[in-house]
């Protein structure tokens, strides 16, 4: 791990979501040289499901040897955020750092995205980091080793990190976007740089969005938060950079990133928004020659009358192909305890060799899994190539890291979709 030099004692950090995660690791970094962190975080109270307050994470800091102050702010709201602003100056005579770390996430398609999710991550993620930074700016022109630091990614134009979750995609952008004109507007004045893990991070979020056993295939928030804190001392003259947490810190000379690791040893998923060369490989792959199989599935189901056609020229092409067989195996695994726990039916969209239409029903009453659409509506739909379908049923390949590479396209219920990865780890053995 990167160790403390005392550069930030004394300095004053303006963290937004401070209260856990991230945010929370930056700032008992920054306290173990004596900083001052002012906590900015809507959690007051104890969350019924999600760890700690601005007061718990106050006493972390202060334990740790900075200087806390909690402010409750919703960064929706630019009264809380100015009012939040002007108490840090008046408490710590001044603001030398912003560390824009407030973020809302919703995994949904666009015709899934609620407009109340949309305004939710725009508001925090865009409009929230724009008015924080303009309320502490006045303050940081005045420090003399001035920063804002967005946890933000590089604005990568391939669409695959577009098509499943559009509106999140523009709102974590929106971040970065404030890096790339702040930075050039503040040049010489103030550093404003975006910083983004290579891995996934285990927090609070992470366990939502990839349920039970995801954490094996994080980094704890102490590598975010020594890249931070690397950035962060770093002179004014660094600023307008997309910073990836371990390239960072691999230049900074660290080389035991074991210690970081939820379970060192074990595969790390990649993060969003960063192509992976084996990922790019696939897409391409998927661009230039599964876009054509869709082109041809999606004629023959025109020629029959409700698909019946290329759902018997499937079945009678490879009846006992590995997909067959996987379905096969899932339908004498079912329980009426997988049914009652899951209630969901979800439709599979198969490419390639054994592909079409396929289901898995763990709603009605028996359940039921076979070649063809679902006795009723489908909760979720999920496309990809039957080669990984194969492989994320038989456990090599997770449906998490399938779904953030854009080889899984997941439509509807997301939770539902959760659910079906725990069940897929119990009935791996099997397959």
């Amino acid at each position: 791990m990167l160790p403390n030099t005392g550069k930030l004692a004394g300095c004053t950090l303006f963290i937004t979501g401070a209260s856990r995660g991230i945010g929370k690791a930056i700032a008992l970094k920054a306290a173990k040289d004596g900083a001052n962190i002012v906590i900015a975080a809507k959690t007051a109270e104890p969350h019924p499901t999600l760890p700690g307050t601005i007061y718990t994470a106050a006493e972390e800091i202060e334990a740790a040897g900075g200087k806390a102050l909690p402010c409750i702010v919703n960064v929706r709201e630019e009264q809380q955020i100015i009012n939040a602003v002007e108490k840090a100056v008046k408490t710590f005579g001044g603001i030398d750092i912003l560390v824009n770390n407030a973020s809302a996430i919703s995994l949904t398609g666009t015709l899934e995205t609620a407009t109340k999710k949309v305004n939710l991550m725009m508001d925090v993620n865009v409009r929230g980091t724009y008015l924080t930074s303009k309320a502490c700016l006045p303050h940081l022109r005045k420090s003399k080793n001035p920063h804002i630091l967005n946890l933000s990614p590089p604005m990568n134009l391939n669409p695959m990190w577009f098509k499943n979750h559009c509106a999140y995609t523009i709102s974590k952008y929106g971040m970065s976007m404030c890096v790339l004109g702040m930075a050039e507007e503040f040049r010489g004045e103030v550093a404003v740089n975006a910083l983004w893990p290579k891995t996934a991070i285990h927090t609070a979020a992470m366990d939502m969005l990839g349920g039970a056993g995801i954490e094996k295939q994080c980094r704890k928030t102490d590598i975010l938060a020594d890249a931070a804190y690397c950035i962060l001392t770093k002179p004014k003259t660094f600023t307008g950079n997309f910073v990836i947490d371990e390239v960072l810190l691999r230049e900074e000379g660290v080389k035991d990133f074991d210690v970081y690791a939820i379970a060192p040893g074990h595969s790390l998923m990649p993060d969003f928004f960063l192509d992976v060369e084996i990922d790019t490989t696939a897409m391409k792959q998927k661009r230039h020659g599964a876009v054509q199989e869709e082109k041809k599935l999606s004629g023959s189901q025109q020629e029959g009358a409700d698909g019946a056609k290329v759902q018997t020229e499937s079945a009678a092409a490879k009846p006992s192909g590995p997909v067959a067989e996987t379905f096969r195996v899932i339908q004498g695994a079912m329980t009426e305890e997988y049914v009652r726990n899951t209630q969901g039916v979800f439709q599979f969209e198969l490419s390639g060799d054994g592909g079409g239409t396929w289901y898995i029903d763990l709603k009605t009453k028996g359940g039921s899994a076979g070649f063809g659409k679902p006795p009723v509506a489908a909760d979720v739909v999920m496309s990809m190539s039957s080669t990984d379908f194969v492989k994320m049923f038989t456990g090599k390949l997770k449906p998490t890291l399938a779904f953030m590479s854009g080889k899984l396209t997941i439509k509807g219920n997301m939770a539902l979709a959760i659910k079906l990865e725990k069940m897929l780890s119990q009935l791996s053995s099997k397959l």
